[in-house]
């Protein structure tokens, strides 16, 4: 029963995480509709392969987290800085995602399947994130860190996580032709990882 219920919580809460327009999710859909269907897939293992190792430290983490908060300030300003860079690239440096693609052009799985992991890395939300969500919900016997179950709850993560990139996958190919962004969507991207760096700052300076 206690897998079940870390299944379950692992499941939902990176389900609802990805809910929101966010840099993994839009990415994945940019790939399904610039590229097709199966890059996105191959994308998504990448950042599926991160997601479980997050999950795994941010729960082996919790509860020493709990106990120091200033680890949870050193988390923020890391994060601070990832996204500016990335806010930073998007804004500056990637390329025109209007532009077309030429035709002929092969393209790696293995330079996808990276592409998924590097990103999913830079991404450090997911770690104070679970430690809030395991806590919490810890608190109130929704969750349990038995070594023997803690398992259930990176795969329900794992699980979770795919969920919804296929789903973000499957509606802009619904919606989108193949190649016919009408906007920049790296301008998308980089107003999210700004909009992230904006909330950060507001956090730390709460704390301070």
């Amino acid at each position: 029963m206690t897998a079940l219920v870390n299944f379950f919580v692992g499941y939902l809460a990176s389900l609802i995480g990805l809910i929101p327009p966010g840099l993994l999710n839009m990415t994945a859909a940019k790939i399904g509709v610039k590229q097709g269907r199966k890059p996105a897939l191959i994308f998504s293992v990448g950042v599926i392969v991160v997601v479980c190792v997050q999950t795994g430290l941010g729960l082996a983490f919790a509860r020493y987290i709990e106990q120091h908060p200033e680890i949870v300030d050193i988390l923020q300003k890391v994060t601070l800085g990832i996204f500016l860079a990335l806010t930073f690239y998007f804004f500056v440096l990637a390329k025109d995602t209007r532009r077309e693609i030429p035709k002929g052009v092969k393209r790696s799985k293995t330079n996808r399947f990276l592409y998924g992991i590097l990103l999913s890395s830079l991404n450090m939300l997911p770690i104070p994130y679970w430690v809030y969500v395991s806590i919490s919900l810890s608190a109130l016997g929704w969750f349990f860190f038995d070594p023997q179950v803690i398992g259930w709850a990176i795969f329900g993560s794992a699980t979770g996580t795919f969920s919804m990139l296929l789903i973000y996958i499957y509606f802009f190919q619904r919606k989108l032709p193949i190649g016919n962004f009408g906007f920049n969507l790296n301008y998308f991207l980089g107003a999210i990882t700004g909009l992230i760096s904006l909330i950060t700052v507001i956090r730390i300076w709460q704390r301070m």
